[in-house]
Parts: C-alpha cells; sequence; structure tokens
C-alpha cells in the first residue's frame, strides 16, 4: 500500500471549503501541475453529494492514462469526505480530505489518497518508479 498525503491551508470558513470539496469535480483542482492531470466527472449525485455518490476520475500521471469509478463512502459535514475506487485499474484506492477549523476565516483540508498497484511485486516496481512520484509532486 503506498499513502500520499497533503495539507493546505484556506483562508475561508470551514463550511465554505467542505461545500467546494463536496463536489467531487473540484478535488481535481488541487491535483494539477506539469506531471499530473486530472479530471473527475460526477456520475450518479445523491442528496448534498453525500454517501453513495459515484464519479470518474479520468488522470494523466507522466504520460500513463488512467480511469477508474469511485463512490462515496463517508460523508461527515465540515469534517471528513471517503471515497474509493468501485471499478478501475487499482488493487485497492481510496482518498480521503479532512477539515479542520482554524479559526473564523482558516480552514486546513488534508487529502490522503492511499492505494495498492495491480499486478503484485511487479505493479509495486511500477509504483516506486512512476506513479508515486507523479502523485506526490500532486
Amino acid at each position: 500500500m503506498t499513502l500520499v498525503t497533503k495539507s493546505i491551508d484556506i483562508k475561508t470558513p470551514v463550511e465554505n471549503v467542505f461545500t467546494y470539496f463536496a463536489r467531487p469535480e473540484h478535488v481535481s483542482d488541487q491535483i494539477k501541475n506539469d506531471a499530473v492531470g486530472m479530471t473527475v466527472v460526477p456520475m450518479d449525485i445523491k442528496e448534498g453529494m453525500g454517501v453513495g455518490t459515484t464519479f470518474r476520475i479520468i488522470g494523466d500521471f507522466s504520460g500513463k492514462r488512467l480511469e477508474w469509478d469511485c463512490e462515496t463512502t463517508e460523508f461527515v459535514r465540515n469534517e471528513k469526505i471517503t471515497a474509493k475506487q468501485i471499478e478501475g485499474p487499482f488493487k485497492q484506492w481510496q482518498i480521503t480530505n479532512e477539515f479542520k477549523s482554524l479559526g473564523n476565516n482558516l480552514t486546513r483540508v488534508t487529502m490522503s489518497v492511499d492505494y495498492e498497484m495491480p499486478f503484485g511485486p511487479l505493479g509495486a516496481i511500477m509504483d516506486k518508479a512512476k506513479f508515486a512520484k507523479s502523485a506526490e509532486r500532486g
């Protein structure tokens, strides 16, 4: 398993930040750079973007295109959103966004992606060589 975690502080109240991140397509805004491009397409939106919402991720990781479908599995307003892969190339893939108010107008967002590449030991080698480095830069 590989775990990639990044945190950012946003000068906005937690309620506004959470509402923005609750829309799956906005998560990709945080993961763009020269090596990683990502698009998130909502598929089936549940009430309030909560548990059961499904979406497709289309990613370009240093020239390697991957697509996978996800479902929101945990949705705690102003605190946490978790989604996992339900179909796609990974043996396992899960993203968690956690939100912490640091005051009236400051929010820390911690994004963690926990994944396992397919193909056993060969997948682990491929991950270390290419995918993990791209994901960490994002």
